[in-house]
């Protein structure tokens, strides 16, 4: 057995050094605070988001019914008999069968003195107890109206997830043994890496930092697919990308990624992009990158939107190729403003568009999902009076809202990481996507937040008129390709089924495995996660998965095999900038680098 080596001795003028770095970010902070306080004034406390009312409501109907809550008391207390019992047998060296165990996946609990320490199981334990049946007493509250029981769950679900023991010094094992192992340096280092996470937000918000940004360079090791942008208005950049075949298919392919983050999740590395597969493939692959608007974009519609971007990119893909007719791909909210097209291209008699696929979208936003705990009357009217001041949605806000759908993973796992284990975080090419997030236009944010999410207007005939042409998705004849994953929190798989029952057209419905962003990007090389198919299409989603047959591998080969027959013939290559349409820039272009906080890049 090796005896492992000493640490060294802890600096002393090292650590003075850190403590006064420290003491001076904490002293210009505060003082920054004050300024902005008193050049402010002190700011009403407000109930924005609803939480408040909603609990106010909870704890009125709870408490009008005594019994249950007598019921849920004793419940509670019998599991914590239980645990009592479990824990004296293993303090007494006999084998017990743990009362409550995690959840699967649930990483917060994996090191081993969670399982092996008599303390710290019985601390996890007792958590879990009472996570579980405040969760149950909440969720149990009869007389709630939808929206507010969805509040009350979803806020619970968070306040839950902040007071987990691994969020803790005293009671997370792993932090306890560093501290004692560093001398405590961990805790110096992590308040440093709070510090600078406070200033990137400018003392207002923790920008919590997911990885080293430093790490990746968008067009220097991501985003590196060679092609050319060939086309650009005040909107978009229309990338075309050089070919990787002898030959291509006749019909180019356009994909439409969501303006809410940049398009190169569609080309991170050349191991899993997408954009380079499908080239490989032999595809004449064209993508939009969307603008990062500020101010002066302001008015810009969900109207221009269309204008701007799909139909701009239309025309300009036949002035680069001579080809009127491509197949589209939407990703996202990009698949939503791809549906959006094909109804105004079925009223306007315009086929320039032969097949489509949605990668996890939504058209029927009947059931969003935990987002609609974020969308509804009053919400939005304070959203878009804060949109209507400033111009634009700032990019941060909504990454806030996209990571609470999973907190301990997006969150609370990067506070245990970086402030109580005082590690710097991992490089990783996702998060660091993740973290590029991009503003969103008042207006068109609007007419989305409204019409899709409050209203449910796309999926009615006539219920949206884009340039001013009414739409119905139900005159959208061409072949479509639904994929949608599994454990998605943003687009629900269950959800995104309901829009292949809106168009006339041939659908075929693919289901991945993983979530919203892995189980798209999740190229076969990978041999990940699975996929389930049924050439049929059942009434409900649920029948439609009992019928389907699981595959192993990735989803992108079965695409392959069905975008294949809407491609065409194959004819000599083309070369981006060599048509009528010049080369502006190379790929990735310049929109893509555009950071909302060039604080958050340092």
């Amino acid at each position: 057995m090796t005896t492992p080596e000493p640490k060294p001795a802890l600096d002393p003028a090292e650590l003075a050094k850190t403590y006064a770095e420290i003491a001076q970010r904490s002293s210009q902070l505060i003082g920054d605070f004050i300024a902005r306080q008193a050049a402010s004034g002190v700011p009403a406390f407000g109930d924005e988001l609803g939480i408040a009312k909603a609990f106010y409501e909870m704890m009125g109907k709870l408490l009008a019914d005594p019994a249950k809550c007598a019921e849920m008391q004793f419940k509670l207390w019998q599991d914590y008999m239980s645990l009592w019992q479990h824990s004296m047998l293993r303090f007494l060296g006999h084998a017990a069968q743990p009362v409550i165990e995690p959840a699967k996946g649930d990483r917060r609990f994996k090191h081993d003195d969670w399982q092996q320490n008599f303390l710290y199981d019985y601390i996890k334990q007792s958590y879990l107890i009472a996570a579980k049946h405040l969760h149950q007493t909440v969720g149990g509250v009869q007389g709630l109206d939808e929206q507010t029981a969805k509040k009350v769950d979803f806020y619970t679900r968070q306040y839950i997830d902040a007071l987990s023991p691994s969020n803790f010094l005293l009671t997370n094992p792993e932090v306890l043994r560093e501290t004692v192992s560093s001398g405590g340096q961990n805790l110096v280092k992590g308040l440093n890496n709070l510090l600078e996470d406070l200033e990137r937000g400018d003392g207002q918000q923790i920008r919590v930092k997911m990885t080293d940004p430093a790490a990746f360079e968008v067009g220097g090791n991501i985003a590196v697919t060679p092609g050319k942008v060939v086309y650009q208005n005040d909107l978009i950049q229309l990338l075309q990308y050089a070919p990787l075949t002898q030959e291509v298919y006749k019909r180019p392919l356009l994909i439409l990624p969501p303006w809410i983050n940049k398009f190169y999740i569609l080309d991170m590395r050349e191991k899993n992009s997408f954009v380079r597969w499908a080239t490989a493939q032999g595809y004449t692959v064209f993508v939009v990158s969307w603008v990062n608007p500020d101010a002066t974009f302001a008015q810009k519609t969900f109207d221009d939107y269309l204008l701007e971007g799909p139909l701009a990119a239309l025309d300009a893909i036949e002035k680069a190729t001579g080809e009127r007719e491509v197949n589209a791909i939407g990703f996202c909210l990009g698949g939503t403003l791809l549906a959006s097209t094909l109804g105004y291209l079925a009223a306007t008699s315009d086929d320039r568009i032969k097949s489509a696929t949605y990668f996890a979208t939504m058209i029927d936003f009947a059931e969003p999902g935990e987002l609609e705990v974020f969308v509804d009357e009053e919400q939005v009217s304070k959203l878009e009076k804060k949109m209507r001041e400033r111009g634009y949605l700032e990019g941060s806000e909504m990454a806030t809202t996209f990571n609470m759908l999973r907190a301990n993973d997006l969150i609370w796992s990067f506070v245990v990481n970086n402030y109580l284990l005082g590690k710097d975080p991992f490089p990783f090419d996702l998060l660091y996507w993740n973290s590029d997030s991009t503003r969103m236009p008042a207006a068109m944010h609007s007419f989305y937040l409204r019409n899709m999410y409050i209203n449910n207007l796309l999926r009615k005939p006539g219920g949206i008129a884009l340039n001013g042409v009414p739409i119905d998705l139900a005159k959208v004849k061409i072949p479509l390709y639904f994929v949608s994953t599994i454990e998605d929190h943003i687009a629900p798989w269950k959800s995104t089924y309901a829009g292949t029952k809106l168009c006339s057209g041939k659908v075929r419905f693919v289901l991945g495995g993983s979530g919203h962003i892995a189980g798209i990007i999740n190229p076969p090389a990978a041999n990940k996660y699975g996929y389930w198919t049924n050439d049929e299409l059942a009434d409900t989603p649920q029948e439609w998965l009992e019928a389907a047959k699981q595959h192993s591998g990735s989803w992108w080969n079965d695409w392959a095999k069905w975008a294949e027959q809407y491609a065409g013939d194959k004819v000599a290559v083309r070369e981006p900038g060599k048509g009528k349409l010049k080369a502006i820039e190379n790929a990735p272009g310049s929109y893509v680098k555009v950071r909302v906080d060039a604080k958050a890049a340092a």
